[in-house]
């Protein structure tokens, strides 16, 4: 559309310059609000009525002046299209004081740095209670992509699906902004990392319907692949779906987060939910819940002052009760690996069932994996069923908790408890823990000596320390220092207590034992590798997948590098690795019985792998024999130890198939070539470290 000369004149005198049209056009309707595109600093009206704005130029401020950016007005919130407010690749912008409704997304920001936003409503934008279980599009109020160094602040997104996503972003501020009252999130992070999300309210992140029990996975707070060394502090997370959700399924775990004095109370699920390891929660609130904190699958977690109290009542929110008779808990580590775990000085009262629940593998019975490493000190474990329940758990170290009123039993061993030690006397609120250090290294050659050292541990007060090591055989040395030979190749824990007679904090070091093999492609050979796709088992007509494959020489296990493989663009098929690309090598497989390699993987598809790995084995005159998994079997997801999601595995392949493995073709005599197989439900990016790759 064409303006009229005056309009164009006074609009290009604040910076907007407006699109060319037909001399015919007539001037812009609220119907049809003109676009205006941002080139220098401007105020707009506040007694106009504005289209959409986008900003075409780095350094300029924008200043509402409370005017309305208005979008769809006649249409459901479901159906609002546009996005009120955008930019791609323009930084340092300041905008302010500016209102926009009826849109698909409020503010949509990408590739950019230094941005501030302040005072802004982005409320009644695209919103849908009624959506049922799944992803539905980032949209909504705010949605940064790729931005940096930027700071959202007192602004307001209500009544919308995501009030706020922050995807590859990072070093971010928000502060003080109202995100509540949504239909799926408050604020979503995804590959979002070291953010500081403080004193915002988040609030109502619910879909649910009357008489409906899970909320549709709606959360308030929803953190995801690789969402890392973040910090939240003192937001209102209260009456969500979950207050905190901290989800795990591509396997793409975020860890290093820092959640401290945030209010999850009322959720009508978990407080806190999280599935990823090496996170930190220190003075929360997570009251009158279905639980307070449900933390299964993450390892190293440390809980230190939590309230977690009144979760499960029948006169509150009590879905999904796992423990006996129907109970519920304030803290509860189930479902999911709880290695090397923490909690201290936590308020566990009042629920309805136990305090604090750690439960190993249930299907195993404890076989898979147990609770392993705990420490268990200084909380109040008050007018629950049980303060303390444990099933299927190793190594628990209880100290100086106050147990008052458990109308069942203070303390619930449910079986397969093992080395469960606690000491009674109450603990002196000044004593401060010690610090533990310990190094050593993080891979061994079997049947090498190695050493780990704690000695450079320290207390405040000077106290003399003690050390508890074990090695997962059952045996616990003592002293500042383990000496050890592991004869077993693969992942191994090593857990460590430093005590100073009062306090006790856990310490720990994950374990890979290697063995020297004849390894082929994945030392110093990145240049020898192709890419194809395939459908199955059929070559794409199309080869859209490209690779980049580099020598690690900083992430690997064996040798001096890794292969590391970067697939982008990735086509959502099958996709070949293969070495040599030239397909001529003379491997003999007479008296060969597998193939073995170390696999680490990061796939940001929320659904992750789709089977596999697959193999094929290249004889002569294109022929091939394939291993794969067994139907009903996908070796991607089902993981030996749950630190694999996000270190190494270590596959070992029988050439001629097994229980696991199938064999489909006639194995040659001679390998020309070998192909590693993956394959996604979606289209990510794919990046894959293979180590170690060897026919034994």
């Amino acid at each position: 559309m064409r303006p009229q000369p005056v309009l164009c004149i006074s609009l290009c005198f604040f910076g907007f310059v407006l699109p060319a049209g037909n001399a015919d056009d007539p001037v812009a309707s609220a119907d049809e609000p003109t676009v205006l595109e941002v080139t220098s600093d401007i105020s707009l009206d506040p007694e106009q009525t504005y289209g959409s704005i986008v900003v075409r130029k780095s350094g300029v401020t924008i200043d509402g002046r409370g005017a309305w950016l208005i979008g769809t007005s006649d249409a459901q919130p479901t159906d609002f299209k546009g996005t009120a407010i955008s930019s791609d690749g323009i930084s340092n912008v300041t905008l302010r004081n500016i209102n926009a409704k009826g849109w698909e997304t409020g503010l949509s920001v990408r590739n950019a740095e230094g941005w501030t936003v302040e005072n802004c409503s982005f409320s009644d934008n695209f919103h849908d209670p009624e959506f049922g279980w799944g992803e539905n599009g980032r949209r909504g109020g705010i949605v940064l992509e790729n931005v940096r160094k930027s700071a959202l602040r007192k602004n307001k997104a209500n009544r919308v699906w995501d009030a706020c996503v922050l995807v590859n972003s990072d070093d971010n501020v928000l502060e003080g902004n109202d995100f509540s009252h949504t239909s799926n999130t408050c604020l979503k992070l995804w590959t979002a990392s070291r953010n500081t999300i403080r004193s915002n309210v988040l609030s109502h992140g619910l879909r649910i319907s009357p008489g409906e029990v899970h909320a549709r996975d709606s959360t308030s707070v929803l953190i995801e692949s690789g969402s890392n060394n973040n910090r939240f502090f003192d937001n209102d997370c209260t009456f969500g779906g979950d207050g905190i959700f901290v989800r795990v399924l591509n396997g793409w775990c975020s860890t290093g987060n820092h959640f401290e004095g945030n209010d999850c109370s009322y959720a009508n699920n978990n407080g806190i939910e999280c599935w990823a390891p090496r996170n930190v929660f220190v003075r929360n609130k997570a009251n009158h819940c279905s639980y307070g904190f449900w933390l299964g699958g993450s390892d190293q977690t440390r809980l230190i002052g939590n309230e977690a109290s009144f979760n499960g009542l029948e006169s509150g929110h009590h879905n999904s009760p796992h423990l006996p008779d129907n109970g519920h808990a304030g803290i509860v580590f189930m479902f999911g690996a709880s290695s090397h775990t923490l909690a201290r000085g936590n308020i566990c009262q009042g629920n309805n069932g136990a305090g604090i629940a750690m439960i190993g593998d249930l299907d195993s019975k404890g076989q898979k994996w147990k609770a392993y490493h705990w420490i268990i000190e200084g909380n109040v474990l008050a007018e629950n069923r049980w303060g303390l329940y444990a099933k299927h758990a190793d190594w628990i170290t209880v100290a100086g908790n106050d147990y008052r009123d458990n109308t069942a039993e203070n303390v619930l061993l449910d079986g397969d408890v093992t080395r469960f030690s606690e000491t009674s006397e109450k603990l002196d609120a000044n004593t401060r823990p010690p610090l533990a250090v310990l190094t050593g290294p993080a891979s061994v050659e079997i049947g090498t000596s190695a050493h780990w050292d704690a000695s450079n541990s320290s207390d405040p007060a000077n106290r003399e320390l003690n050390y508890a090591w074990d090695v997962g055989d059952g045996q616990i040395r003592s002293g500042a220092h383990l000496q050890h030979i592991f004869n077993r190749v693969g992942f191994h824990r090593i857990g460590l207590n430093v005590s100073n007679g009062f306090l006790t904090e856990p310490a720990w070091r994950d374990v890979y034992v290697i063995r020297d093999v004849s390894e082929f492609g994945t030392e110093g050979e990145a240049g020898n590798w192709s890419i194809d796709d395939f459908h199955d088992r059929t070559r794409s007509n199309e080869q859209t997948s490209r690779a980049t494959f580099t020598n690690d020489e900083a992430d690997h296990l064996i040798g001096k590098s890794a292969l590391g493989v970067v697939i982008e663009p990735y086509a959502g098929f099958r996709a070949a690795l293969t070495h040599p690309k030239s397909r001529d090598a003379t491997w003999s497989l007479e008296g060969k019985t597998k193939l073995s390699f170390w696999l680490k993987t990061i796939n940001a598809d929320v659904t992750g792998w789709q089977g596999g790995p697959f193999i094929v084995v290249h004889g002569d005159n294109d022929q091939r024999s394939y291993i794969e998994p067994r139907s009903g079997l996908d070796h991607m997801r089902e993981l030996d130890h749950n630190e694999a999601r996000e270190g190494w595995r270590l596959f070992e392949i029988p050439l001629r198939g097994d229980d696991r493995w199938q064999l489909d073709g006639n194995l040659p005599t001679t390998a020309r070539a070998v192909s590693i197989c993956f394959d996604s439900w979606g289209a990510p990016t794919l990046r894959l470290w293979i180590d170690g790759l060897a026919i034994e």
